[in-house]
Parts: C-alpha cells; structure tokens; sequence
C-alpha cells in the first residue's frame, strides 16, 4: 500500500464508486486486544446508575443531558433489552451495554494513540482531507441476544458540516458476521445526497424530515473478519440488525469531519465547550 495507511488508486476508485471501502488486516491482533482490554477496565470501575438507554428508533425519547454530555466525556449507555419488568438489569451490567462514547478518543490512552495514528492520518489524507477532526467516536458492543438493530441511516445526518464532510471509520474487533449483527450497506447510495438531517434546537433533538422506505434488497452485508477497517461515505445508507446469536460483535468507531473549508453547524446534536484538536493541520 505505499505509505502505511494511504489508500490506492483502485481502493479510492471502489470507495468512490459504491461509498464505502473494506480493507482487511487495517489492525493487528496487538491492537485489538489493547482495546478490548482496556475496555474491560473500564467496564470494572462504571457505576451503572450512571448510564442511560441508547436506540436508534426511539432517539428523541431517549435523549436528553447524559448523551449531550457524553460529547466531551466517556459515557455508557444500555441496550433497551437489557432491563426486566422490575427496572433491574437482566445480566451482568458488562453483557447489557450497548456502546460507550463519544470522546474515548481524546480521554483514553489506549483509544486516543489507535484515533491519532499515523495510518488513520493518511488514510484520510488519501481521502481528500486537509484538517480533519474526529468528532466522535465509540465502543459498539452488539451484545449476544439483546443487541439492537441500527435503523437505516446517513453518517452526514448526525454529523453535519456545510458542506457535508462527515466519514464513518469502523474498525471490528471481532468477527462481523450476518448472525451476529454486521454491518450492511447500500451501494451507490452516497450518490444520492443526503435524505434527512438530525436537529438540536430548543425542543430537544429531531429528524427535519420521515425517513424514506429502503428496500431491504438493496443492502449488502459486509461480513468481516476481527481487524478489518471499513470506511463509510457520510451519505452511504447503512443499517445493522439485531444480534440474535450467542457471540458478540464488538467495534470501534470514528466519525471525522474536515475543518479546512467546511463548517460546523450550531443545530448539530454535540454542541462542545471546547473545540476539537485536529488530528493535522497544513502548514501556512
């Protein structure tokens, strides 16, 4: 591949054309164990009364100061399927958690060194990017039997910039798999435009509009091994289902926005107090 990271012609080819891009052994085994171990710790010392309830299909509920706070902080939020009819968890608060986010790349040691890699840098150098910041990342965890489906969704819709900049960077720490809740996309779609927006204002956070109807034909599953980086164009439609088999499905997740040329917007849901580091910047 050249320069550890950058992408070839052929691979910005395939992204450009079917708006996401699976590159395979991105992350060694070393990587990967450091992450989930240091996840595991950091598990150990959650208090869960300290977390909330995450849903792509009930966001507007659900939401309120712990996810807007989660922003700048590293912050846990629970499976909706996690909680019996006493209001107590089902399991261990370790096999109930849906993800964890949205600043474990500028808090955590472990996450900010794989988030401010040269490899990841050159990747989205690749990419076009000429001062880009990650806004957000997190820890999905897809829990055996009770890990949520992930409606179809634009990263742009989220993470809006004018104009739109946004670019999804997951990277599986186990094996994806159709049972077990992978990722599935819509080729092309990126090509599309951007369907919908996701908006803070006073009355809390909304969709500008309905989401529009997929055919769940047009989806490819993208099944991949533990260490494959998958790239997502902002307006790529994408979706995750249920995980209804015994084995999780863990993942790491960047969301990287540029800020050379582009703008932030005020009604976007992270609203932080202090702005984002970029990850490089070119010389004056």
């Amino acid at each position: 591949m050249g320069t550890v990271g950058k992408l070839t012609p052929e691979q910005l080819n395939l992204f450009n054309s079917q708006g996401y891009l699976v590159i395979e052994n991105f992350s060694t085994k070393e990587e990967l164990d450091g992450m989930t171990n240091r996840m595991k710790e950091l598990l150990d010392g959650f208090d869960p009364s300290t977390a909330s309830i995450f849903s792509s299909k009930n966001q507007k509920e659900l939401t309120g100061h712990h996810f807007y706070e989660s922003a700048e902080r590293i912050s846990f939020f629970f499976e909706e399927k996690a909680f019996g009819d006493d209001g107590c968890l089902n399991q261990p608060k370790e096999l109930s958690i849906n993800k964890v986010g949205h600043a474990l790349h500028e808090i955590d040691p472990v996450f900010k060194k794989f988030s401010n890699s040269e490899q990841l840098l050159q990747l989205l150098l690749s990419l076009g990017y000429k001062r880009p910041v990650v806004i957000q990342s997190m820890y999905l965890f897809k829990q055996p039997g009770i890990g949520g489906e992930v409606v179809p969704h634009q990263d742009n819709s989220f993470l809006y910039t004018e104009p739109p900049s946004c670019t999804g960077l997951w990277l599986a720490l186990e094996d994806a798999t159709i049972t077990n809740g992978c990722l599935w996309a819509i080729p092309g779609s990126h090509k599309n435009g951007l369907v919908r927006r996701f908006i803070r204002d006073d009355d809390g956070v909304h969709f500008d509009r309905p989401s529009p109807s997929y055919d769940h034909n047009n989806f490819v599953p993208l099944e991949v091994k533990a260490g494959t980086l998958v790239i997502l164009h902002g307006d790529a439609i994408h979706q995750s289902f249920e995980n209804q088999s015994p084995k999780s499905r863990h993942a790491y997740s960047l969301h990287v926005v540029e800020t050379d040329g582009c703008l932030w917007t005020q009604d976007n849901w992270i609203r932080r107090k202090v702005a984002p580091e970029p990850l490089y910047a070119p010389a004056p």
